[in-house]
C-alpha cells in the first residue's frame, strides 16, 4: 500500500508542457544558427547588388553614375537579366524609357557601348513601318525621311545618321519598334520635333 500511494496518477498536462518546452528549444536553437548564417553571409538578407535608375529617364539616355544608383534587391524581386554593377552601364545608351527606381535589364541597353562623338546626338524615333525597323542593324548608316502631309510634301530630315540600337516593338503601339540613331546635334532636334507630327522612316545605305 506504501508503494501505490507513492505513485502519481497520469496527467496528460504534463506531457504536453513537456513537448511545448521541446519545441521552444528546437526552435531557440534553429533561430540561433540562422542568425549565425545572416552574420557569416549578409548578403542573404539584404539580397544581390541592382542596378536601379535614380531618376526618370528618357530613351536614348546616355548613362552617367548620377543617372544609376546600387541596391540589394531579393532574388525573388530581381528581374532577369538585371544589370548588377554600376561599371556595366557606364556611358551606355537606353533604348527605352525607364521610371525611378526601375531596376536595369540587359534589354534596356543598346547592344554595345558606343562611342559618343562630339557634336552629335541620340534620337528616339519610331518608325512608321515595323518591317523597315526588322531590316536595320546598329552601326548601320541611314537617311531620316518624313512622310508627306497636307503642309508639306516627302522630305529628307538628316542624311547619314548612325543606327545605335533597335528597340522591342509595344503592342499597344501601333507603329514600330522605338529605334535610336545618332546624327549631328544640328539635325538632332529637329528630327525628334517632326517625328512626332509626321510618321517617320528611313533608307538604307
Amino acid at each position: 500500500m506504501d508503494i501505490l500511494s507513492k505513485l502519481r496518477p497520469f496527467d496528460p498536462t504534463r506531457l504536453q508542457s513537456r513537448r511545448t518546452r521541446l519545441i521552444r528549444r528546437w526552435l531557440a536553437a534553429g533561430l540561433l544558427v540562422l542568425g549565425g548564417l545572416l552574420l557569416a553571409h549578409p548578403g542573404l538578407a539584404r539580397g544581390a547588388p541592382t542596378v536601379l535608375a535614380a531618376h526618370d529617364l528618357p530613351p536614348g539616355t546616355t548613362l552617367s553614375a548620377a543617372d544609376v544608383r546600387l541596391a540589394d534587391i531579393p532574388d525573388e524581386a530581381r528581374p532577369a537579366g538585371v544589370l548588377t554593377s554600376l561599371d556595366s552601364v557606364e556611358g551606355r545608351l537606353l533604348s527605352g524609357a525607364v521610371r525611378s527606381g526601375e531596376p536595369l535589364t540587359d534589354v534596356r541597353l543598346a547592344t554595345a557601348p558606343t562611342a559618343v562623338d562630339p557634336g552629335t546626338a541620340t534620337v528616339p524615333v519610331r518608325l512608321a513601318d515595323e518591317a523597315v525597323a526588322e531590316l536595320l542593324q546598329p552601326g548601320q548608316q541611314v537617311d531620316i525621311i518624313a512622310a508627306p502631309d497636307q503642309a508639306a510634301p516627302a522630305s529628307v530630315l538628316a542624311a547619314g545618321a548612325t543606327v545605335v540600337t533597335i528597340g522591342h516593338r509595344q503592342p499597344a503601339t501601333p507603329k514600330g519598334p522605338l529605334v535610336l540613331l545618332r546624327l549631328p546635334e544640328a539635325s538632332a532636334t529637329r528630327v525628334a520635333a517632326i517625328s512626332l507630327e509626321r510618321p517617320v522612316t528611313v533608307t538604307l545605305r
